[in-house]
């Protein structure tokens, strides 16, 4: 080794290295979905809109917001897995990302819409899952089981929802046009002639949006990728938004404490008693360091992992705590510990965020990534999953299917899979126009295959690199 700080540079640029190579996989990878109908359909030349999509999905990393990439950041109990090894933090880091970029490029190279969001989150839960084994963790707990129950939820609905709405736009527009707008809409593509204007313009923005919105949802968890490797190798540098003065924290503590002193415990189960005391606990011992001088209107180094810590437990206890519902607390206290606990707002201002060149670096990885691969991809979407080809009407539902479940789901801080969601879109057209028999079985099936196994793939073999780089390093 080369001397600690000489490695952990090492370490955290091969880290950041992987995560942008991660995210440029998923930018050919995924995206493909978002020009596929506008590429089939002769509305775009395949070099303007992969390029245009590129740009779309730049924009909606930096403009989406980062609800979903503290999803990703919270679905592992980063703090805990946190020691004084660095190479324990490194061990975590490469096994996630390489067990990611494997199983994305092996779907790839078989034309496969399997799913980077799943990908992502099985080799999160696979490192979590191993650390659980691991003899210094001591908290018995490496996933966010809260968090993974809704991570999971919103990956299984998501494309039954995405195939049910895609039947039900299908229904509506042969119902609404006349058969003159019917023959042309619900007819499939001349080879090489583009499409009346307007079908054209509605691609074109259909296109638009669902590559937009794959940015604010697929970009962002390449932000919270970044995060983890930033908070897991240098937690003393990225704990905590340094940006805001910490002395803040002591108007949220004071509400909090003052709040949480109107429950009446003798009405709390035991459970929810040791969470009071948790709280309280945790709250004492962030008042002792912000009451320290601080240079700069920063916590000392040393200390930024623990109040990162601190603020979680607290977040997290009092999130229990007002689920439960057993807490006598009147309207005005039970908004506020809500706003505390949230996502958004209150203590968790300070553990919730990620600066703007991680953005920045993620946006052009994706941006770049949507540039080149996306011919295979095309082809399964287009030709392979129905048995007729694509019509207009299909590729303009399954999109407009598509941007409004990765939008409203990007608003909500869930991540979903661009791929499922347009993969079934796409399948439930095809079964709006002609019944199951529409489908390509064999096609189906691989992409059935591809959603069941990635999961149960990507957590073993993340969880068996986690085991083997903590051997080795």
């Amino acid at each position: 080794m080369f001397g600690l700080e000489t490695d952990i540079f090492i370490l955290l640029a091969l880290s950041i290295l992987a995560a942008c190579a991660f995210e440029f996989v998923n930018g050919f990878h995924d995206t493909a979905n978002a020009v596929a109908t506008v590429i089939y359909t002769n509305s775009l030349k395949p070099n303007v809109a992969v390029i245009w999509s590129g740009f779309m999905n730049f924009c909606g990393v930096f403009l989406g917001g980062i609800a979903v990439a503290m999803g990703i950041v919270n679905l592992l109990p980063v703090e805990l897995l946190i020691d004084q090894n660095v190479y324990h933090s490194a061990a975590m880091v490469f096994s996630l990302l390489i067990s990611a970029i494997i199983w994305n490029l092996g779907t790839w190279y078989f034309g496969l819409p399997s799913s980077s969001s799943h990908t992502l989150i099985g080799s999160i839960l696979g490192v979590g899952l191993a650390f659980t084994f691991m003899p210094e963790n001591s908290e018995g707990a490496g996933v966010n089981w809260t968090k993974a129950q809704e991570l999971f939820t919103s990956l299984l609905t998501s494309p039954i929802f995405g195939f049910a709405l895609a039947i039900i736009i299908m229904f509506i527009l042969r119902r609404m046009l006349s058969k003159p707008l019917r023959e042309i809409v619900f007819s499939e593509p001349k080879k090489n002639q583009p499409p009346p204007l307007w079908i054209r313009a509605i691609l074109i923005t259909t296109c638009t949006l669902v590559s937009f919105f794959h940015g604010s949802n697929d970009g962002q968890k390449g932000v919270g990728l970044v995060m983890l490797i930033l908070i897991g190798i240098v937690p003393a540098h990225f704990a905590l938004d340094n940006s805001i003065d910490p002395a803040g924290m002591k108007a949220d503590l004071a509400g909090i404490e003052r709040a949480v002193s109107t429950i009446d415990s003798s009405r709390l189960s035991v459970s929810d008693r040791h969470h009071l005391f948790t709280i309280q606990s945790e709250i004492d011992t962030l008042n002792a360091q912000i009451q320290k001088p601080l240079v700069d209107h920063k916590l000392p180094l040393e200390d930024r992992m623990n109040a990162r810590r601190s603020l979680l437990l607290i977040s997290r206890n009092l999130k229990t705590i007002l689920d439960n519902g057993h807490a006598n607390l009147n309207t005005d206290d039970k908004a506020f510990l809500k706003m505390q606990s949230g996502s958004e707002g209150g203590i968790r201002r300070y553990t919730d965020y990620a600066p703007d060149w991680v953005i920045l670096m993620i946006s052009l990885s994706l941006g770049l990534g949507t540039m080149v691969g996306w011919k295979r991809i095309v082809v399964t979407i287009g030709e392979k999953i129905g048995k007729q080809h694509l019509t207009y009407a299909q590729g303009a539902s399954a999109e407009l299917v598509a941007a409004s479940t990765i939008g409203v789901s990007s608003y909500l801080g869930l991540p979903v899979s661009t791929t499922h969601v347009l993969s079934s879109g796409i399948a439930g057209s095809m079964v709006a126009s002609k019944g199951v028999k529409n489908l390509q079985g064999g096609t189906i099936r691989n992409i059935v295959i591809a959603w069941v196994l990635t999961l149960p793939v990507t957590m073993l073999l993340s969880g068996t690199l986690y085991v083997f780089f903590r051997w080795i390093l």
